[in-house]
């Protein structure tokens, strides 16, 4: 069987953490930041963990990661 290519944008764009699940960045956070909170942004600095519903369809994005 041929190796299966890795898809790079979301190689630059996802992690895979030590137990399997899929790290990712949050949006929002690029413009329009004078009416966001000082809270809501410090949160959105945080990276958070792709939904069970998608980590599937990522994974198979990510064939050797």
């Amino acid at each position: 069987m041929p190796k299966i290519k890795t898809n790079r944008a979301a190689a630059k764009r996802f992690k895979i953490t030590a137990s399997g699940k899929v790290k990712r960045r949050r949006g929002y956070l690029r413009h329009i930041l004078t009416n966001k909170t000082t809270k809501q942004k410090r949160r959105l600095g945080k990276s958070a963990l792709v939904d069970k519903a998608n980590e599937k369809a990522i994974k198979r994005l990510l064939p050797y990661l």
